[in-house]
């Protein structure tokens, strides 16, 4: 009996020394990061870095915006022993305010901005995981998590006389940049989604039904958007401005659904429909409830009661709040589509090189699958090696030994792009001295209104430039024969093995 408790206990052992040795070299190491169970599936080491990186930016998010809170910044300035010297040796004078508010969400983003671009920059043209650069991409975890301390706690030691206004004024263009970014996505994703499932529909009529609920989906999504935006940003006395945007968004989305369906359109792309303007009408009507939602509240004098409108109320007597759900829910979504955008635009530049932005439209599918978001790979599959080294952790699947399964530049220039955008919109982006977090999607101000509206037309713009563009070439553009495929860079014929 003992020496059953004995072999267990030295089994036990073992299995807690390798898991702990595997852990330090992800962390120290060129290892890639997984989880500390053995019993959970196989990773993918593409998926496992891209989910570490994005947790580090989600980490500088949440600390973005904990300094922009008043609360927490009136506990810190209370609570904080020695925060005066401090703020004295960092040169932020005797009320600190480098340390929170909008000036520290500057310097936090400059931090995690410059990470991301000098990592950006150090990967241009990494082919596999077998380059060097590769490893320091996949592993080094905890050297890298310092680096991006020390670069954001450097930034808190940047004078701050000239500082803020020139990184404003980056932070504008990079934020632009993203935005556009994020609406060629988007229109790619409801352009793509669109083609696949009708390239199946040609042969098989039941994704006829497919296509036919997912419209009614989205049109019904839309729709519920539209009323709950007119019954709460709205008032019988006032917000004359939201009744006209809505109005305004509502009518563009039905000339992009009939624009969709017309002859000349389909004779040109038989592959448009309603399911694509579905799917770009509920974005709009996102992106005018995020619009609606910046745009400061009005006060008016309703029945002799002076009121504040243009904003969701809750409760009885007319009594309202904050919305504090509203603008958790429009902070996640907001979230959300970064990123989508930073996952998405690394995978495409892969696939279709640096002009992914235009070749992604003209991609024509052979089948219908499920995944319509990502272009369908080549029938050659590359050769993939199970790491069984990490006992007592979870297995790692290396799949990038012959070439990278996503552009490592384009991830991390996306997420320089995207800390930006962040900043910007924390900061209220032309209003930026007077941000505080507790009225950023409640409240907000007319720069981030008018920022939000006009992203909100571009991409109505984006959308019809795609259904009306191909009506303006001419004629002779049409007779020319096109590729039916974009082949994935860097295709060649490789063995189908699994390596454990």
């Amino acid at each position: 009996m003992s020496t059953a408790q004995a072999i267990n206990r030295s089994g036990a052992y073992s299995y807690f020394l390798n898991m702990v040795a595997y852990q330090i070299c992800c962390c120290c190491g060129p290892a890639p990061c997984s989880l500390c169970c053995s019993f959970c599936p196989p990773i993918k080491s593409s998926s496992s870095t891209r989910v570490m990186y994005t947790l580090f930016h989600i980490l500088a998010c949440a600390v973005s915006c904990l300094m922009l809170s008043r609360t927490v910044s009136e506990a810190v300035r209370e609570n904080v022993p020695f925060f005066n010297v401090v703020c004295d040796e960092a040169h932020g004078g005797g009320d600190c305010e480098m340390l929170v508010g909008y000036s520290a969400v500057y310097r936090v983003c400059f931090g995690t901005a410059c990470f991301y671009l000098m990592m950006a920059l150090f990967l241009i043209d990494v082919k596999s995981s077998q380059d060097f650069r590769a490893l320091i991409h996949n592993g080094f975890w905890f050297l890298k998590f310092i680096t991006l301390l020390g670069m954001v706690a450097a930034a808190f030691f940047i004078p701050t006389e000239s500082f803020l206004h020139a990184w404003h004024y980056v932070g504008v263009v990079g934020g632009f940049t993203f935005i556009l970014i994020q609406l060629i996505l988007i229109t790619a994703f409801a352009h793509t989604w669109n083609k696949n499932w009708l390239t199946g529909a040609a042969e098989d009529k039941r994704w006829y039904v497919a296509v036919m609920f997912a419209t009614l989906f989205f049109y019904t999504v839309a729709t519920a958007a539209f009323t709950f935006m007119y019954k709460y940003y709205t008032h019988p006395s006032a917000c004359r401005v939201n009744k006209a945007l809505l109005w305004t968004n509502l009518g563009l989305c039905a000339i992009m659904s009939f624009i969709a369906v017309t002859p000349c359109v389909q004779q040109k792309q038989p592959r448009s429909g309603l399911l694509q303007a579905s799917i770009i009408s509920c974005y709009v009507m996102y992106l005018t409830f995020s619009a609606l939602s910046s745009r400061p509240p009005e006060k008016v004098e309703y029945q002799g009661v002076n009121m504040t409108v243009c904003y969701p109320n809750v409760g009885r007597d007319e009594i309202q709040n904050e919305g504090n759900a509203v603008a958790i829910i429009g902070a996640a979504i907001m979230y959300c589509c970064v990123l989508f955008a930073c996952n998405e635009a690394s995978y495409l530049a892969e696939v279709f090189g640096p002009f992914w932005m235009i070749k992604v439209y003209r991609y024509e599918f052979q089948k219908a699958t499920c995944c319509f978001c990502c272009p369908e790979e080549e029938e050659a599959e590359e050769e993939f090696v199970i790491d069984d080294e990490s006992k007592g952790c979870q297995k790692v699947i290396h799949n990038e030994s012959h070439r990278v399964a996503y552009s490592y530049f384009f991830f991390h220039f996306v997420f320089f792009l995207a800390s930006l955008y962040v900043m910007m919109t924390l900061t209220n982006w032309f209003s930026y001295e007077t941000a505080v977090l507790e009225t950023t999607f409640t409240h907000g101000s007319y720069s981030t209104f008018y920022v939000k509206l006009s992203s909100c037309w571009a991409c109505v713009v984006l959308y019809l430039w795609l259904l009306l563009g191909p009506l303006c070439h001419c004629r002779s553009d049409s007779k020319r024969p096109r590729r039916s495929r974009i082949k994935r860079r860097m295709a060649s014929q490789r063995h189908v093995s699994v390596i454990v």
